[in-house]
């Protein structure tokens, strides 16, 4: 798109189907390569990923030709597919639908990825419910519960 510019940075959240622990920390790395390359070949740039056993958190600069859902889309099934035909797990694997999409401006940006990739020590003091239900308190986001993740308790 010439003559179209943009600043969009957005920080994407989801979680394993069944909020299992599936994605075993001597396969992280992998994983986030496997990301960035979808990431990559849909023309976006990655700028922070960090997966949890049972969620992951990526920051993303998008282009305005794309639709957030479009490349989450993509990212899950090519993740799924690429996790199940690997056997990182047992059954097939699968994420569950939905995830969580914030806007952040320049400024933030820096602070966004430390905290992305602090997610092992955060997640020590808080867990994952909490984390999310503060992501939609302080963006002012309207949410009905039965749509939420499932929660470990």
């Amino acid at each position: 798109m010439s003559n179209t510019f943009s600043q969009i940075y957005i920080q994407i959240i989801f979680t394993v189907k069944g909020r299992q622990n599936l994605i075993p920390s001597q396969k992280r790395e992998e994983l986030h390569k496997y990301i960035t390359g979808i990431i990559k070949n849909r023309n976006q740039k990655l700028l922070a990923i960090f997966a949890m056993p049972d969620h992951i958190h990526l920051l993303v600069g998008l282009k305005p030709d794309i639709r957030i859902s479009d490349l989450v889309r993509d990212i899950k099934s090519g993740t799924s597919k690429y996790i199940s035909e690997n056997n990182w797990v047992k059954e097939k694997f699968s994420w569950q639908s939905g995830y969580g999409a914030f806007s952040y401006s320049k400024s933030q940006i820096d602070n966004v990825i430390k905290y992305i990739s602090n997610q092992e020590q955060h997640h020590k003091k808080r867990t994952f419910k909490d984390e999310y239900l503060d992501f939609l308190k302080k963006f002012g986001i309207n949410y009905n519960e039965q749509y939420l993740f499932d929660w470990i308790e």
